[in-house]
């Protein structure tokens, strides 16, 4: 199996890229509402330095399993099939189980759509990065 390390760091950046595009201009303040939070609270005794550096290295981690899930099928990658696949995993796994979390916390459907929103594309995103690199 080969690991395509320069494909894994730009899709974890890329996906980092994407999550501050997204709670950033996009849907910043919609997720804050959503959240019942404001941009004070968001700051105050948060540490985010650490907050961004865990995220980026989850992102990696991220990137490794989706390269790692593309090598065990027998079939060149190519562009299609890196987004269909990257497509059931934001849509078929990450928005079914956030959608299950939301609905007994009960939280509201802005926050599921903005948040399952985000992983669906950022794993679009990712997808798009391995078809074409790999």
């Amino acid at each position: 199996m080969q690991i395509h390390w320069l494909a894994i760091l730009a899709a974890a950046v890329a996906g980092f890229m994407v999550g501050g595009i997204w709670y950033g201009p996009l849907f910043g303040k919609a997720w804050m509402q959503a959240r019942g939070l404001n941009e004070e609270e968001l700051k105050s005794g948060a540490n985010m330095g650490k907050i961004f550096g865990a995220t980026f290295v989850l992102n990696l981690i991220a990137a490794f399993a989706l390269d790692h899930l593309y090598n065990t099928y027998d079939t060149p990658l190519g562009l299609h099939y890196s987004l269909v696949v990257a497509g059931i995993i934001g849509v078929g796994f990450i928005a079914t189980s956030v959608g299950v979390n939301y609905l007994f916390s009960r939280l509201p459907r802005a926050l599921f759509l903005i948040d399952a929103g985000y992983w669906i594309v950022m794993y679009l995103v990712m997808g798009a990065i391995f078809g074409l690199l790999v």
